[in-house]
């Protein structure tokens, strides 16, 4: 019997749609869909295994610069200012005549203490020789005792006319001496704040210059004393060590960040506490040999005030914040799968959080591919490395490849 072959089209025709759909059906099977791309894998990322390690505790606190020492120069005697001979702005050292003082007025006093002295002294020749005499006359019994002792009167007076007259000289001498005004200390000198034929005088308004030392520069900065409590708090239980103050270096970072070359120390702590403010006064000393410390300066100091053991910290990336401010960090757990965990964020050591809750060592967080992932959703982790790290590694080859 032959089949008419329209009917023989038709049997064909269904065969290939049937064979078409068990073929759709095998590939949902399989986990794709009819004619379009496989899955995606798991998004890689880039981790940091976290580990437990000492860490230095190292704070950056405000201060200003002073000076070691400061020095208001002052006349000593009153007079007309007759030169000014010290450059402003420039280095004296202690003894420089800064300023001169009519001396002829006070050269004339030296003189009239003298012609005093003098006279004083003939004086006192007189008595002695006038008690040498009636001694004498007692031993024969020609004077009576009563002369004699008006005698060794005169001769105590004349005495105490000397020494008054010598005081009288000395004191004069001294007011000629002081009218050259020296500096009494070493130092940066500023600006006059006399000129030549001021009258000046011992009254504490007037003064002349005022003078600076500036090698050693000392700076002057403060800290919370509940920062304080708290590291001796930590010391006292063995969880920071080297909190001694004395031996802490100190570092100095002008206003703009940039770090001055020379180290100074830790000279002392304050013993009380600002009332208005709660801050406890610190000084430092720092070596200051091409003048580049000035007084008033506003600084930042950077001070090692101990070392904290069995601390965590992670890349400063890995750390997010929420609508609330709240620090999460993405940590892989189990099965390779993303999870969102709070910490506590503490202070900043170089590019690194210092956590001090919510990771343990061992803990895996996620510092790259964070656009990539959500919370719940595998990931294929990796180990992450700094990005100077990885540019030093791939330099070599592509100069090799330039080449």
């Amino acid at each position: 019997m032959q089949i008419p072959s329209s009917l023989r089209a038709l049997f064909v025709g269904m065969s290939l749609l049937t064979a078409a759909a068990l073929a759709a059906c095998t590939d949902e099977g399989n986990g794709q869909s009819a004619g379009g791309p496989p899955a995606m894998p798991p998004p890689q990322v880039g981790v940091v295994t976290v580990q437990a390690e000492a860490i230095p505790i190292t704070n950056e606190l405000p201060g200003r610069i002073t000076p070691t020492r400061i020095a208001e120069v002052r006349p000593r005697v009153s007079g007309i200012v007759v030169e000014r001979v010290f450059t402003q702005g420039g280095h004296v050292n202690e003894g420089d005549v800064l300023y001169r003082i009519d001396p002829e007025p006070f050269r004339l006093q030296v003189e009239s203490a003298r012609a005093t002295l003098a006279r004083a002294e003939a004086t006192q020749l007189q008595a002695r020789q006038q008690a040498d005499r009636s001694k004498e006359l007692q031993a024969r019994n020609v004077t009576s005792t009563q002369a004699l002792e008006n005698s060794v009167a005169a001769l105590a007076q004349a005495n105490a006319d000397v020494a008054a007259a010598k005081a009288a000289l000395a004191t004069a001498q001294l007011n000629l001496q002081y009218t050259n005004v020296t500096a009494p200390i070493s130092g940066r000198i500023g600006r006059a704040r006399i000129t030549e034929g001021a009258l000046v005088g011992t009254g504490v308004g007037d003064i002349l210059a005022t003078i600076q030392e500036l090698d050693p520069i000392y700076a002057d900065f403060t800290q919370s004393v509940n920062d304080l409590l708290n590291l001796r708090r930590a010391a006292q239980r063995g969880e920071v060590l080297g909190g001694n103050e004395s031996e802490a270096p100190v570092h100095l970072l002008y206003d703009d960040g940039t770090p001055y070359r020379h180290v100074g120390r830790l000279l002392f702590s304050e013993a009380t506490v600002d009332a208005t403010t709660g801050q406890v006064t610190m000084r430092g000393q720092f070596p200051n040999p091409d003048g580049e410390l000035l007084p008033g300066m506003y600084v930042r100091i950077r001070i090692e005030q101990g070392v904290e053991q069995g601390a965590v910290a992670v890349p400063q990336q890995a750390v997010q914040r929420d609508t609330g401010g709240q620090a999460l960090v993405y940590v892989v757990g189990a099965n390779n799968v993303a999870e969102v965990r709070p910490v506590r964020a503490g202070r900043v050591i170089g590019d690194r959080w210092v956590i001090s809750e919510g990771l343990k060592p061992g803990d895996r967080v996620i510092v790259e591919g964070f656009q990539k992932i959500r919370p719940g959703a595998p990931v294929a982790p990796a180990d992450w490395k700094p990005r100077a790290e990885t540019t030093a590694a791939t330099a070599p080859a592509a100069v090799k490849s330039g080449e």
